[in-house]
């Protein structure tokens, strides 16, 4: 993967004799005579010159690339942010009086997508229990036209069966989306392990670097393809000719930023798997996690990302820990060189799952999530360490 990651999306002729696609700003494209701008317009493709809002050769370089380290993949469309990839993805293949299921872990601006700018379209969201296979089939209606997976969960980390899932929503002539942030088709061949469409938030472990946003979705086949480009098309969806440079330099070093913060976080949750303060641990990388043995089955890698549940803590302790610490920036968002913070309490915007689970203690709820960077992760540990002891003397 490493010399695909160097060498994808630089074809010689958007290239010429540089080493990266130069950045191509423009608006308008000019053609020699009236002829060939009657071609370009019946050739809607990427490498076709038409008009700024279809790209020019550093957007096409970028969606070549993320196609080429996408097992499986036909096409890659480009948005302005992880949450526009996922709207306009769910959009392209669902129609006013369809069913979506939603994995009840999914983060909340999936959420807000389903039960807000697609249920006043006529779109009826339900979301399902993301663990639970044996009760999926008996999910799905004659309406139900698509599924929409996250793996893991971006905050109670659930590792879902996705083979099986996708197996009955194929079964059912639905079509399986998957937010794959998280593991990235380096760490989770999403299209080879049955889903149709495979969405990432580039802005995370694309870019890796938090300056830029960015969304992609790559389709395993050309119909789908057409609908997606279709649908961003007429939205007059385009992303920056900048961005997507930052994105293609973010790109080529994301193999070895994600090895390096995995070992980081391994070690990490190794170490507070020990603490007295934590009653659960949420990283399906460890063993005796929850959905470790499905993660060891489908992955083939991780990232920085996982969580964990204070014992027996309030409210203010956990605000006490997380504002004792100095390594770990207080901030929504992951994947970057930095490491960060944030509480979670996902209650409120559970509708299919409880939280905390039912085998539980009701005391144990309060969540926290870390997102490890590049750091030294024994100046992290210690960090995480002296926060411990602000937030017993709360």
């Amino acid at each position: 993967m490493g010399t695909k990651l160097v060498e994808a999306g630089r074809r010689e002729e958007w290239t010429g004799p540089v080493v990266n696609p130069p950045v191509w700003r423009a608006s308008t494209h000019l053609y020699a005579n009236e002829a060939e701008r009657k071609a370009a317009n019946a050739n809607n493709n990427d490498g076709q010159f038409y008009y700024g809002r279809r790209g020019a050769p550093t957007q096409w370089a970028l969606c070549e690339a993320l196609t080429e380290i996408e097992p499986g993949g036909f096409g890659t469309i480009l948005y302005p942010s992880g949450t526009a990839a996922i709207a306009q993805s769910l959009m392209a293949v669902l129609k006013p009086g369809d069913v979506l299921l939603v994995t009840d872990n999914a983060y909340d601006p999936s959420r807000n997508i389903a039960t807000g700018i697609l249920k006043r379209f006529g779109i009826e969201p339900r979301f399902f229990d993301p663990t639970d296979v044996a009760g999926f089939p008996d999910r799905f209606c004659e309406r139900t036209k698509a599924v929409l997976f996250e793996c893991p969960g971006s905050l109670t980390m659930e590792v879902q069966d996705v083979p099986a899932l996708t197996a009955i929503a194929k079964a059912k002539s639905a079509v399986s989306l998957v937010d794959n942030t998280w593991g990235s088709p380096l760490g989770f061949p999403a299209l080879e392990r049955g889903c149709d469409i495979s969405i990432m938030s580039l802005t995370k472990h694309v870019s890796g670097h938090s300056d830029v946003m960015m969304g992609s979705a790559t389709a395993r086949d050309e119909r789908l393809y057409r609908r997606l480009r279709r649908t961003a098309q007429q939205l007059g969806n385009i992303v920056s000719p900048d961005d997507a440079a930052l994105m293609l330099r973010g790109l080529r070093t994301m193999e070895v930023r994600l090895q390096r913060e995995t070992e980081s976080a391994l070690a990490i949750a190794r170490w507070l798997q020990d603490r007295d303060e934590v009653a659960h641990l949420l990283c399906p990388m460890i063993a005796g996690c929850p959905g470790h043995d499905i993660w060891k089955r489908d992955f083939t890698g991780g990232c920085g990302l996982f969580s964990f549940v204070l014992k027996g803590r309030t409210i203010e302790q956990r605000a006490a820990f997380i504002d004792a610490l100095d390594l770990f920036g207080i901030g929504y968002s992951w994947g970057g060189f930095e490491s960060l913070v944030i509480p979670f309490d996902p209650a409120e915007i559970r509708s299919a799952t409880p939280w905390p689970p039912a085998n539980w203690d009701s005391d144990n709820r309060l969540g926290i999530r870390l997102s490890i960077g590049l750091e030294d992760p024994k100046d992290l540990i210690k960090d995480l360490n002296q926060a411990f002891t602000a937030m017993d003397q709360e």
